[in-house]
This record gives structure tokens, sequence and C-alpha cells, in this order.
């Protein structure tokens, strides 16, 4: 994530205050001093950090911290509360039109990733909203802009309005947003030109579009990656055409992640969205109280388990949780399974979300590879039916067949059997917890339990 050199530091300064029964204002003053270093190198504005750290070191000192029973973990409270009203303090929802269509003008300069944004939001809109959008495609200078969301537009199953690169973007917009009235569609995303810098014919064609087609939201693409230069860019596209938010992109990358703790503070205009990746789901609404517990390495349960209710089927995890509770889970079920958490994202991020998991020793050092999973699957698919439901039936020259249909070595295929042994042990005694908690009104809880 891009927080992670800032979450290291700060987790660092955070760890020395956690435990102490008192503080005092030297205690203070050093951990502010680690909080600026780490800020800075983070690429923060300069003057945000200078304000950030001012407000929580007068309230850091005050009352409430120091007569409290806990300073240390008040003063931890205090950082995430101003981290998170730096990033804009609540989540800015979208503006809706009165009346449909609610219309989104999507901008930026050229490579910030908004023509993928673009389709990423309108399949957000119809997947948790049940939306109807539709896209429009007025980028008529840069090569294949109109063929990308295209293509963008059939792999999301989308609708997109196009009139070739002949016609002018302004003539577009206005008979995209035409098209959506007739077809009833409640949202229109027009995806503009951008430009490899900031110039006057860029801005003049945006104001034109905006004149016309009176758009409900003007969302500004960034690239977190540039860093101040996000900050910068999004300063003269407000000063020029007027932006209604946000959305940082490549914000999973390696990258500082300054931006998205500047953009807010500097232009005073909410994140809306977050890009977390490539596919086509990583696309998050912006929770600054999130993404706050996240950099302070606290986790972010509530975006897991939105991850969770949007790509597993609650009807198989209830048939799931009773496979376990009743010991027939078998390893075609765990592949199953082991497809809806692939969707979810990749899974050494979904780990750093669980509350406490940074505590967990070795944590920063997960990296989970996807071929491992695409190994699993292969070892999985070349056993038989039989094999499958019954595991304890593979024995050495069954281990043998299954390692070179896979394509796997036997230690990989021992070592699988032995942690789906393992897990259906561990799962088993998790639901016979819930179960037993049901009985006394509490116990662990499943998501999607029954």
């Amino acid at each position: 994530m891009a927080f992670e050199g800032l979450a290291d530091r700060l987790k660092g300064s955070i760890q020395k205050i956690r435990g102490k029964g008192k503080v005092n204002e030297a205690d203070v003053k050093e951990m502010m001093r680690e909080v600026r270093l780490a800020l800075l190198e983070a690429d923060v504005n300069f003057k945000v950090v200078k304000t950030f750290v001012k407000r929580v070191s007068e309230r850091a000192v005050g009352q409430e911290v120091m007569q409290s029973l806990t300073p240390g973990q008040q003063v931890i409270k205090v950082v995430k509360e101003e981290l998170t009203e730096l990033m804009g303090g609540e989540q800015s929802q979208i503006a809706v039109a009165k009346k449909p269509p609610t219309v989104i003008m999507m901008v930026g300069l050229q490579g910030a990733g908004k023509t993928t944004t673009a389709g990423k939001l309108a399949s957000l809109l119809r997947k948790k909203h049940n939306r109807k959008p539709l896209l429009v495609a007025a980028d008529i200078y840069r090569p294949a802009a109109i063929k990308q969301l295209e293509t963008i537009g059939m792999q999301l199953n989308l609708p997109v309005f196009s009139m070739g690169d002949q016609v002018s973007p302004v003539e577009i917009a206005k008979e995209g947003i035409a098209k959506a009235k007739e077809e009833h569609h409640d949202y229109v995303l027009i995806d503009t030109a951008g430009r490899l810098h900031v110039d006057e014919a860029l801005m003049d064609e945006l104001k034109q579009i905006k004149e016309l087609s009176s758009p409900d939201e003007i969302f500004l693409v960034v690239d977190a990656m540039t860093g101040q230069d996000a900050v910068n860019v999004a300063q003269n596209f407000d000063e020029a055409i007027g932006v209604t938010g946000v959305v940082l992109t490549k914000l999973d990358g390696d990258t500082r992640g300054g931006a998205a703790l500047s953009i807010r503070a500097v232009t005073e205009k909410p994140i809306k969205f977050v890009g977390m990746g490539e596919k086509m789901d990583a696309l998050e609404a912006f929770h600054p109280e999130r993404m706050a517990s996240r950099i302070l390495g606290m986790g972010d349960m509530l975006s897991l388990i939105e991850k969770a209710q949007t790509n597993v089927d609650e009807e198989k995890a209830k048939e799931m949780e009773k496979k376990l509770r009743t010991a027939s889970f078998t390893l075609d079920d765990f592949l199953e399974q082991l497809g809806q958490v692939k969707q979810m994202g990749p899974l050494d991020e979904l780990i750093k979300m669980i509350p406490g998991a940074n505590k967990m020793k070795g944590i920063d050092n997960i990296k989970v590879d996807d071929k491992q999973l695409e190994h699993v699957e292969a070892i999985i698919k070349s056993m038989t039916m039989k094999e499958k439901e019954q595991p304890e039936i593979i024995n050495a020259s069954r281990r043998k067949r299954i390692a070179r249909g896979s394509g796997r070595t036997i230690q990989e295929v021992n070592r699988l059997l032995k942690q789906f042994e393992e897990m259906k042990k561990m799962m088993k005694q998790m639901t016979n917890s819930q179960q037993k908690g049901k009985n006394r009104g509490g116990g662990f809880k499943f998501p999607f339990g029954q």
C-alpha cells in the first residue's frame, strides 16, 4: 500500500508512547518530531505537516490527555482523529441530480488513468448501487482513447456512447446526455481529453463541456505516485474549471502517499474514490477514518467486510458453514472458497486490514504470490472426485500421480494435504465455538453465518 513507509515510521513512534502510564510534554515533543519526519518523507506538503503537528501537539498536552488513565492511548487517539480530519473527516458522497441523469465529468492529465477510472466507476455504480450508467467517449485527441473506452465497456458489459474522432467533444457530450435521457440511464460519465500538462486549449474545451452539460460532479483523476505534483495539478484544474472531487489512482503502488494527505488540506476538495490496483473492480470509496486506521496499523475491518459482501455468495457461505460444522468440507469446496477470496484482492493486503494484524510477527514480510494459489488449484484439479472428497485415501502412489498431473512436486502435494487437514480442524473449532456462543448469546460470529 502507498502508506507503508509512513505507517512503519508512525508505528515506531507510537509504540514508544503506547504503553506509558504517564506521558509528559517531552514525550509528546519527541513523538511529534518523529511524526513530522514521517510525513515529510511521505511527500506531504510542508505547510500541511506544520499545521497537523501543531494541532496534535496542542491537543496531546491538553488536560483531556494528560489527566486520563491511559495517556499513551489517548495521544494515539488524537493522532488518528487529526489524521482523519486532515483527509476530510468523513466520506464524501456523489452529488446526485434531482432529475436523472447525474452527469459526472472525468478530467485530468494524460497518463493518470482517467479512461480506466471512468470504466471502474461506472462498474462500481452498477454493481454496488444498482445504477444504470452510460460512458461517453469525448477524448478525440489521444490515439485509441475511444477504442480503449469501448473495449472497457465490452469487458464490463457497460454501454459506451461515441461519435468517432471527427466530431467536437462538446457535441459528443451534448448528444451523449441526450442519449442517456432517451434510454433512461441514471448516470452519465464523460471521459474528457487529457494533456501531458495543463494548457489553455485543454481548459477552454473543458469549460465549454462544463457549460453545456452542467455536470453534477467534476472528478479530477490524479496519479498518487506523482506526489506533490498531484497537489499542483489539482490546484490548477480547480482554479480553471472548479473541481468537485478527486479520484486518486495507483494508491496501491510503491509510492509515498503524500498526495492523499495533502490534496484535501491544500485544495479543500474531497477525495471521493481511490484506485487500489489494476483490476477493473479495484476502485474504492474513500473513507478518511478507515484510511487513518490503515496508516496507523489498526486495520480496516469495515472495508474487509464490504469486500466480502461484494465478492462472496451469501447462500454458498451459509452452505459452507454447515459443511464445516458437519466435517463434510471437501477439497472442491476449498477450491471454490479460494476463488471467492481471490476476487477480493491481493491476500497480503486483505490480511493487513484485520485489526491487530500489524502486531503479528513477520506480517510485513508476508507476500502472497498469486502463482502459489494457481499451484494449489492445479494440484486439486489433478485429483479424482473421490480423492477430493476423502483426502485420507491419498497414498504414496496417488500423491506421485497428482504431482505428475499438476506439474508440481510431491512435497507441495504433501504440504497442501497437511494444511487442508489443519484448516479443517481449526474451522471446526471456530464453528463449534460459534454454536456454543449462540446457546449462550455470544461467541464467534461468521460474517455471513446463519
